[in-house]
C-alpha cells in the first residue's frame, strides 16, 4: 500500500492507496508541535480499527506547504513504516511537468500536485480552483505545464478576519444564504462572503481565460468546492480527492 500525506496549513490528510483504491483516509489538524510518535500512534491505531496492519505500507509520499512539519512526517514514515518517503519538491522527484514561472521554487507543493492530477484526468487547458486555507487558482496548459495562477484569502480566513477586525460583527458559519439582501447582520455577512466569493470565482475565471486566450476547463477541489459549484456555471468538474490522486500519480512516475 502507498501512504500519501498531504500537509496543508490547516489539516494534514493521510490516505492509504491499494492500487487506485483509497482504503483509508484520515485527517489531523496541522500542529507543528506534534511529534512523529504522536502522529504514529494516532495513525496506526486508526489503521488498526480498519483492519489494516502498518506492515502493509510499502511506500510513502509527502506533499507539504508547512516546512515545520516536514521533518516530523519524514520521521513518521521511517520509524513506523520503515520507508523513506518521496517528497514533492525534492530535486530527485520527477513531476512530469514544467513550471513556467520566474521563480519555480516558490510554488506550493499542493498546487503542483493538483496540476499533475488535473492534467491526468482532463484534456486541454485547465484552471484548478482549490478551496483551502487560501483559495488558489492554478493554470495548466494543454501539455500539462504549470503556468502560474492567483491566490486569494480562503473563505474561513476571510470570515475570521471580518469577525476579528470589526467589533460588532459576530463569528458566522459559511453557507448559501436564501437571499442576496440580508435583513440582519448575520445574513448580510453570509451574503457578502458567499456571493462575494462567487463573484471572485467568476471574475477570476473570466479574466484568466481571456488572458490565456483559449477555452479552459475549470476543476474545483477542497472541502467547500461543492458549496460554491452549485451557485455558478463556470466550474465544470468537482474532484474532492484531486491532491491525493496527484500524489498517487507522482509516486507512479517515480517508481516505474
Amino acid at each position: 500500500m502507498l501512504l500519501a500525506i498531504d500537509s496543508g496549513n490547516t489539516n494534514i490528510v493521510f490516505a492509504l492507496f491499494e492500487g487506485e483504491i483509497i482504503q483509508g483516509e484520515w485527517r489531523s489538524s496541522t500542529d507543528t508541535n506534534r511529534t512523529a510518535d504522536e502522529f504514529g500512534v494516532w495513525l496506526t491505531q486508526l489503521m488498526a480499527m480498519e483492519g489494516i496492519d502498518r506492515s502493509s505500507v510499502t511506500d510513502c509520499i509527502i506533499a507539504s506547504v508547512v516546512p515545520a512539519v516536514m521533518f516530523t512526517l519524514k520521521q513518521l514514515c521511517r520509524r513506523y513504516f520503515g520507508r523513506e518517503a518521496l517528497v514533492v519538491g525534492d530535486e530527485s522527484v520527477k513531476l512530469g511537468l514544467n513550471v513556467l514561472l520566474d521563480r519555480p521554487e516558490e510554488v506550493g507543493a499542493d498546487r503542483l500536485v493538483n496540476a499533475v492530477a488535473a492534467h491526468q484526468f482532463y484534456q486541454g487547458a485547465l484552471i484548478v480552483i482549490d478551496f483551502g486555507t487560501a483559495t488558489t487558482f492554478d493554470v495548466v496548459d494543454s501539455e500539462g505545464n504549470y503556468c502560474g495562477g492567483a491566490i486569494a484569502p480562503g473563505i474561513n480566513l476571510s470570515l475570521e478576519a471580518l469577525h476579528a477586525a470589526a467589533a460588532k460583527l459576530p463569528r458566522v458559519a459559511i453557507g448559501r444564504p436564501k437571499s442576496v439582501i440580508g435583513k440582519a447582520t448575520v445574513p448580510a455577512m453570509r451574503s457578502g462572503i458567499y456571493w462575494g466569493y462567487v463573484g471572485l470565482i467568476e471574475g477570476l475565471v473570466q479574466r484568466i481565460t481571456a488572458e490565456f486566450g483559449e477555452k479552459m476547463i475549470v476543476v474545483a477541489t477542497g472541502g467547500l468546492a461543492p458549496l460554491f459549484a452549485e451557485a455558478t456555471g463556470v466550474i465544470d468538474h468537482l474532484q474532492s480527492d484531486l491532491t491525493l490522486r496527484g500524489l498517487l500519480e507522482i509516486h507512479r512516475r517515480n517508481r516505474s
